[in-house]
């Protein structure tokens, strides 16, 4: 039937599905249609057909493969937030990336929550130079005897458990490593990462400043969203690592740029 399904022997009727919906993307901020559907036990097409009443609604946002809350492009997510969405893809970019790394690397890592776990597979590394701003990537990293860890001074973001503002941003100036390895809230072939805070963004172009290549870090929820300030143009990022629910026509945006897409298989 197209309005109810079964779920658990009973029939989930279209307005239970939908604020079902709704509760998932105003936990989590962002959510794939992969997942809702999954979520809600229906198919793909019946999710689209809610996001789009939804949408209507002026309930949520819809945007490539899943949708966010309205008013988005200034809404920050906090790290309990974005640490439930997308885990399993977070895991799988950050086992990608590490093959990015070297062993005698001097590299520069940003805040996040798939940046956090980039970090804690860099364990297997040694005489690795590590400078970060975000003080979950510092406690990840605190037990690998091989790794030097250098921290930014700066005001605490609490949401995000990063260090921001002019100390940080200043505590980078005239660094040169390797890679930056950096995340955010949104990435376009056309502004390139953006995130909705202007501090933060302040310090990633900082940490992109201090490298000779641009690893941006992005699981499928971002690719294709866009949020308030741009911190790095498409034109200065050298890889992107993602996921395979990516949308396929904005990563093609993106390679067209020059880009390395980097896609990890789930």
């Amino acid at each position: 039937m197209s309005d109810t399904q079964r779920e658990s022997g009973r029939p989930v009727f279209a307005a239970e599905r939908r604020q079902r919906i709704l509760e998932l993307v105003r936990a989590n901020g962002a959510v794939s249609l992969r997942e809702l559907a999954q979520a809600v036990r229906s198919s793909e097409v019946t999710v689209r057909r809610d996001l789009r009443a939804l949408e209507s609604e002026g309930l949520l946002n819809r945007h490539h493969g899943g949708a966010t809350l309205p008013g988005d492009f200034t809404r920050e997510p906090s790290h309990t937030q974005k640490s439930t969405v997308s885990a399993a893809q977070k895991s799988a970019i950050a086992d990608l990336a590490v093959s990015l790394v070297e062993d005698g690397d001097a590299i520069v890592i940003g805040p996040g929550t798939t940046t956090q776990e980039f970090a804690r597979r860099l364990s297997r590394h040694s005489d690795l130079a590590v400078v970060t701003n975000s003080l979950l990537v510092a406690q990840a990293l605190a037990g690998c005897p091989r790794i030097e860890v250098v921290v930014t001074g700066g005001s605490l973001r609490g949401p995000i458990l990063a260090l921001v503002g002019s100390a940080a941003e200043g505590s980078l100036a005239g660094l040169r490593v390797r890679r930056a390895f950096v995340s955010g809230n949104g990435l376009t072939a056309e502004r390139g990462l953006s995130t909705p805070s202007l501090q933060v963004a302040a310090v990633d172009r900082a940490l992109a400043a201090a490298a000779e290549e641009v690893v941006v870090l992005a699981d499928h929820t971002k690719i294709g969203h866009d949020t308030m300030v741009q911190t790095i143009p498409a034109e200065r990022i050298s890889h992107l690592v993602t996921d395979d629910d990516a949308p396929r026509d904005v990563l093609d945006e993106l390679a067209a740029k020059g880009v390395r897409l980097h896609v990890a298989q789930l």
